[in-house]
């Protein structure tokens, strides 16, 4: 069974889990202290006692190698979690031929392996996550019942308890990762920030200064120059909106921020609206969605004149995301959409409509005669099929 991902594509550099293996290490020591204790006090009473000396002679040697490969990185792999759970179910197996029949039968009297054996278990949890942690506890009680031969309730409760503490250490271990590989991420995304406005203040004052002011000497002075004050004009914009640009950041469960690739398709006519917040979105789905804003205004370039302008809204409404693309152009004749597909001209039906059907969305169009356009579309987050 595959251990849980913690993090997805994401390297953490200290193990998060650390103090629960260096607590796996002492449960393994005090349990087997524990398991000497058992054997000193009920030595008289066994079947076999130089046969209870060997297994806990290799439970000793068992524990030591363990809390050695337990204490560092490279011995805190599944392969040996799985060895540790099948050695301490083959220690537990003798204890028929050690137990005297009086002793198997007695509720108080435990196995040769003790509490000792419940460690694997907790390591299972640790190393896999909880579906790790409740099948080594499910594993260690079936061995529990196959070497005692017998049900009872005091065996019930005894499995119950090593699948619970598996379960809950494993979830311990989880969180643990996912909070350590978020923590990372948040302090990535403030040094991105930070550098961005460092560098935000560094352009403002050198090369956002010089095209604002090639754009204003280029107006006045007119003829060639005010093409050349256009295209600076729109270089300004541009270089804006990529210093204002969110950075990039993708979480645990490869969700992206949806702001920075709409706010990079700002221009001298097309502005760009977003929340001041996040919006993740599926990455899949963040990129789809961008295209589809992407064919929408080269829609408005095409068709609407050269003088058109257009908005762009992002909303994040929590359970679904709503994207608006308006212009203020002289909007689509009643039919237009219908004729463009009957002669084969599928952009709008491919390009906007399809992306929207294949995320799961709707679309809705508003659009008349000298009304402008405007597209808007829903998505829902756990509807979204990218």
């Amino acid at each position: 069974m595959p251990a849980e991902p913690a993090v997805p594509g994401t390297k953490v550099i200290d193990d998060p889990v650390a103090p629960l293996w260096r607590g796996v290490v002492a449960l393994r020591i005090v349990t087997f202290l524990f398991a000497a204790g058992a054997v000193i006090v009920q030595q008289d009473e066994y079947e076999r006692a130089w046969l209870a000396w060997t297994v806990l002679g290799a439970m000793a040697v068992w524990s030591a190698v363990t809390s050695r490969l337990y204490s560092t990185d490279k011995g805190r792999k599944h392969w040996i979690v799985i060895v540790d759970l099948l050695l301490t179910c083959g220690l537990m197996s003798l204890s028929p031929l050690i137990l005297s029949d009086k002793q198997l039968l007695e509720w108080n009297t435990p196995l040769i392996t003790t509490i000792w054996a419940s460690v694997a278990a907790v390591a299972a949890g640790v190393v896999g996550g909880k579906r790790w942690g409740f099948t080594g506890g499910l594993v260690v009680g079936l061995s529990t019942y196959l070497s005692k031969g017998q049900m009872s309730v005091d065996l019930m409760r005894d499995i119950t308890l090593l699948a619970g503490a598996g379960l809950v250490v494993g979830m311990a271990a989880t969180t643990a990762r996912l909070s350590a590989v978020r923590l990372a991420q948040a302090l990535r995304t403030e040094a991105a920030t930070a550098e961005r406005e460092r560098l935000a203040r560094s352009i403002h004052d050198s090369v956002l200064q010089v095209l604002a002011r090639v754009r204003k000497r280029g107006l006045e002075v007119g003829g060639e120059a005010a093409e050349l004050a256009q295209m600076a004009g729109e270089q300004e914009v541009a270089l804006r909106a990529l210093v204002a640009a969110a950075p990039t950041e993708s979480t645990v469960d490869g969700e992206v921020d949806l702001r920075p690739g709409l706010q990079l398709l700002a221009t001298p006519k097309v502005q760009v609206s977003t929340p001041a917040t996040q919006v993740m979105m599926k990455s899949g789905v963040a990129t789809e969605l961008t295209s589809l804003v992407r064919e929408a205004l080269s829609n408005v370039d095409k068709h609407a004149g050269s003088e058109a302008r257009a908005w762009v809204l992002l909303e994040d409404l929590g359970d679904e995301v709503v994207l608006s693309v308006r212009d203020d152009g002289p909007g689509i004749p009643d039919g237009r959409i219908a004729d463009a597909e009957a002669e084969g001209r599928m952009g709008i039906a491919q390009s906007i409509r399809g992306r929207v059907a294949s995320l799961g969305g709707t679309l809705e169009l508003q659009t008349g005669p000298g009304e402008g356009t405007e597209w808007e579309v829903r998505v829902f987050r756990k509807g979204a099929l990218t």
